[in-house]
């Protein structure tokens, strides 16, 4: 474990290393051929664990593009410093173009409609130049994207669209980590057959983009223009099918896990056989038992789930969680660690001494993705970029 991190207050606290993160750039780059764009996935706060101070190590590191969902979290970027490409996923609502605009946004289009909305506040706002955009394609997720028989009606709007100007065309896999279904290999058929489309009808897709990051480590055909890569990019492969793919892929892109998470024991409390633990009394002692508390619960990212299943590792040793995990609150068994004391630093995600717990680990046990623990990191939890 790194060395403890002193400061006022609660004692918990996320460490986030910067040099993971950027040493997995590197992995990926080298993987994808510096010839393609990094478009970096920082939405939701990157992820839970800090979109500023992530955004602005990748901006130095060359990073070309960021992607985000929506308007305020672009903003926030471009406040905080970051000057390059920003592109806002989900697209925009009705009302929002000209905050797009004047932020250096871009946008993606998702609806034949957008582009009326968007075209007219270009032509208010004025400006050197046509207003660039991406055009987003469902082929399949059925989300968001226009549907691939509205390309010509897309391509004759377009023509209509005298400020505005299709930068890029990107698509979104629903299932790139299987390997036991045809569904990716059916929608970049689809895409591939769209971008043909439009280039027929004189429309130029632009940047072509459809790699997210389970296409990124197994499925280079989709690589394309710019790939974008999001939980690999923190240090987190997905849990792909057959699950033998994935201990083949970690070998040929080895990542660094980004986020350590850990907290002191406040408490310690000797109960006897049959005595229970938490709400509900989900935890009942079979034995007299030695039970640490330390002050972090589901609010600052321990998954209620999470109740009487897995470890937490104290002085470099597994001890499991016991009772139900509550808001401010988690309790573990320390029987088997005689000699853990009160300030003890108890990690929940992360490396103690040669022992480890990945946040990929515990999302599998679970049953939820990664980027489902990373984002529930909760706000009052302090980070410390390292």
């Amino acid at each position: 474990m790194s060395k403890p991190i002193h400061f006022e207050g609660r004692p918990v606290w996320a460490e986030i290393s910067l040099e993971a993160i950027l040493e997995n750039l590197r992995v990926i780059r080298k993987h994808v051929g510096t010839q393609r764009k990094i478009l970096a996935v920082v939405k939701s706060n990157a992820y839970g664990l800090g979109a500023v101070p992530i955004s602005k190590a990748l901006q130095k590191a060359g990073t070309e593009w960021f992607g985000v969902t929506c308007a305020n979290e672009g903003i926030e970027l471009r406040e905080a410093g970051i000057r390059k490409r920003i592109l806002i996923l989900t697209g925009f609502w009705p009302g929002e173009e000209q905050r797009l605009i004047k932020n250096n946004l871009t946008a993606a289009v998702f609806r034949v409609g957008d582009l009326r909305h968007l075209e007219r506040s270009a032509q208010a706002v004025g400006g050197k130049g046509r207003v660039p955009f991406h055009l987003k394609i469902n082929t399949g997720m059925n989300r968001l994207g226009i549907s691939p028989d509205e390309i010509e009606t897309f391509a004759r709007t377009l023509a209509d669209c005298q400020h505005i100007q299709l930068e890029g065309t990107f698509t979104h896999f629903a299932s790139a980590e299987d390997f036991t279904a045809q569904q990716t290999d059916d929608q970049e058929r689809t895409f591939l057959m769209c971008l043909q489309r439009m280039r027929a009808l004189g429309v130029s897709p632009g940047i072509v983009h459809m790699a997210n990051s389970g296409a990124i480590c197994a499925r280079p055909s989709t690589w394309a223009d710019m790939v974008r890569p999001g939980a690999i990019l923190y240090g987190y492969h997905q849990s792909f099918d057959p699950p033998h793919k994935k201990q083949e892929i970690a070998g040929q892109i080895p990542l660094r896990p980004s986020l350590s998470l850990r907290a002191r024991i406040i408490s310690l409390r000797e109960i006897p056989e049959g005595e229970s633990v938490g709400y509900g009394a989900r935890f009942v002692a079979k034995r007299p038992a030695r039970i640490a508390v330390i002050n972090a619960g589901y609010a600052d990212g321990i998954m209620r789930a999470r109740t009487n299943r897995g470890c937490a590792l104290v002085r470099g040793r597994r001890v499991p969680l016991v009772g139900t995990i509550s808001m401010d609150l988690t309790t573990l068994d320390v029987t088997d660690v005689p000699e853990a004391a009160l300030g003890d630093v108890v990690t929940i995600y992360g490396k103690d001494g040669d022992a480890a717990i990945e946040v990929s680990d515990v999302a599998r046990e679970i049953g939820t993705v990664t980027s489902d623990l990373l984002c529930a990191l909760g706000r009052r939890v302090p980070k410390f970029y390292l």
